[in-house]
């Protein structure tokens, strides 16, 4: 019978030595907030539930330390600060809270999907916002 090698940290770097990591991701499912969202009439002034789901796309770890990558917290701290505000159209909602993730130098791209489960009766209604970091126009004559 074939038994399961236990990962020790030798064990780790030698498998690190011979593979690159080729995508990192950092993710908040399920996030639910509170938000005054909405264009129709009977919308405006009133609180709705948005279910939130943001990917981000990272620098991979190298040190294990918090302060290389992005906390959790504070993607829960953008979306309840954006919910604080007036906003018409979930993919406002959405392209906001990429672009505030995508201030911390260690992302890359933002992926933010927002559900608002009151607007339809039939199907559930959302928007998808992807944001992506673009690297500066190296040697253009303008």
């Amino acid at each position: 019978m074939n038994a399961i090698a236990k990962v020790t940290p030798e064990r780790a770097l030698v498998a690190e030595a011979s593979a690159q990591v080729v995508r990192a991701e950092v993710m908040v499912r399920g996030l639910r907030v509170e938000a005054d969202i909405g264009v129709h009439d009977h919308e405006i002034g009133q609180r709705q539930r948005l279910d939130i789901d943001v990917v981000l796309e990272v620098s991979p770890v190298l040190v294990d330390q918090l302060g290389e990558t992005i906390d959790y917290n504070q993607i829960v701290v953008h979306a309840q600060s954006l919910a604080g505000e007036r906003i018409g159209l979930i993919e406002t909602f959405a392209r906001r809270l990429a672009l505030a993730c995508l201030e911390h130098a260690v992302v890359l791209a933002a992926e933010v999907a927002v559900e608002k489960p009151a607007a339809l009766r039939e199907a559930l209604a959302g928007a998808r916002v992807v944001v992506a970091r673009v690297a500066p126009a190296m040697g253009r004559n303008v």
